[in-house]
């Protein structure tokens, strides 16, 4: 089993500081190159469906949680407001307010609809000290974050497509859900009282569900106060489950915000709000990445992609040559000289890596590059050009495969 605190560690990725606080942890250099590939792919893919990115500020007033029903509903896990000029102002705790102004900051047609915003934003939770752990429970969170405005014919279709979003992404990441949970409201008064929205948007998430034929459960009690949700499940190596994705129909903040779109006919129309999350938080994503592959990531993800090994101080230059050239190919890659220990500590240390260049005299003096992948595979000594030539091609198809033959005939 893998722990993500450990190699989080081992791989100098992320730490935390006491000074800093509990549930707040930094992003060291390699780490922050992860979370920067992580956040290109998803904007990329976002891109690609429709969506239109924006950015909105981590503070807002409290009456703006108090009107979309946060505050009422919520309280207990936001941080406590500030007093600024005579005005409260609270660290917020999701997206979804700040994306209903957005939407309302001029008039609406339905021509625009399904209109489709998303944020790579930060927001916090005021988590008790006793359930903060590594990267999995925190109190800073970077969410992939979107909001879909649409009209109710157009709710299903757009919930469908999300879960279709989150699927390849999941291939694409090595990632695998343990289930579907249909996330229902429970008793008491943690959820907004209006028995006729919860049934419609109940009624929609389960149709779009039954129509994806994955197997899924009902769990009540685990719904957002506002609407009920697909939570896409994951699970650590000791079994514990984490929700990492979502998709959430939401009739209730439209209405709160008094959000409009001019219809066919003229008339004003209100829609609903999709909520979705692709690949949840940054810290939990990179969390289950790190436990699903023990820091080998797949080659396109890698802090570090090729590992340039020369055998000698004197192939020390031309290492270093090379790596100017991966660097110039978009290929993340660094070289590691003899005062890092003899050749076999030097390819032990860098196991992780990808792709590892091992360069000695005849290498440098024939352009070559002896490759070692990984995986103990050993295509063999071939020409530097071609070497770089298939490993962008490996990483920007974003392969898993870090390596195919040449076709023989």
């Amino acid at each position: 089993m893998h722990d993500h605190r450990e190699l989080g560690r081992e791989l100098g990725l992320f730490g935390t500081d006491p000074l800093i606080g509990a549930g707040l942890p930094y992003w060291l250099p390699d780490g922050a190159t992860l979370r920067h590939t992580l956040e290109e792919y998803i904007r990329d893919a976002e891109r690609r469906a429709g969506y239109q990115h924006v950015y909105s500020p981590v503070l807002g007033k409290r009456e703006l949680y108090e009107l979309s029903g946060h505050w009422a509903h919520y309280a207990d896990d936001m941080f406590p407001p500030m007093d600024v000029g005579g005005e409260q102002f609270v660290l917020r705790p999701s997206l979804c307010p700040h994306h209903a102004l957005i939407y309302r900051s001029r008039s609406r047609s339905h021509r625009e609809l399904p209109l489709r915003i998303a944020e790579l934003g930060g927001m916090y939770r005021s988590e008790l000290s006793g359930v903060l752990g590594g990267l999995t429970r925190v109190r800073a969170i970077q969410l992939n974050d979107a909001h879909i405005f649409c009209s109710l014919d157009q709710a299903a279709g757009e919930s469908a497509a999300a879960l279709e979003l989150i699927r390849r992404a999941y291939a694409d990441l090595g990632i695998s859900a343990v289930r579907y949970r249909l996330s229902l409201p429970g008793p008491g008064g943690k959820y907004v009282s209006d028995p006729a929205m919860w049934e419609r948007a109940s009624a929609l998430l389960t149709g779009v569900l039954d129509d994806s034929g994955v197997p899924y459960e009902r769990a009540a009690g685990e719904a957002a106060f506002y609407g009920p949700k697909v939570d896409i499940q994951i699970a650590d190596p000791a079994g514990r489950e984490s929700t990492l994705s979502t998709v959430q129909i939401d009739l209730h903040q439209p209405a709160r915000f008094g959000l409009r779109y001019t219809g066919p006919d003229g008339a004003p129309h209100r829609p609903v709000m999709v909520h979705r999350s692709v690949v949840g938080s940054m810290e939990r994503l990179v969390a289950q990445l790190l436990e699903t592959h023990g820091g080998a990531f797949p080659g396109w993800l890698a802090p570090v992609q090729i590992m340039v090994l020369p055998v000698t101080d004197a192939e020390a230059e031309y290492a270093e040559r090379l790596v100017r050239r991966c660097t110039a190919l978009g290929l993340r890659a660094r070289s590691a000289g003899t005062d890092r220990g003899t050749l076999g500590a030097r390819i032990r240390a860098a196991r992780l890596v990808p792709y590892h260049l091992v360069i000695g005299g005849r290498e440098a003096a024939d352009g070559l590059a002896s490759l070692r992948l990984r995986d103990g595979r050993r295509p063999g000594p071939l020409p530097v050009d071609e070497v770089l030539e298939r490993v962008a091609e490996r990483v920007g198809a974003r392969s898993a495969e870090l390596w195919e033959p040449v076709p023989v005939g």
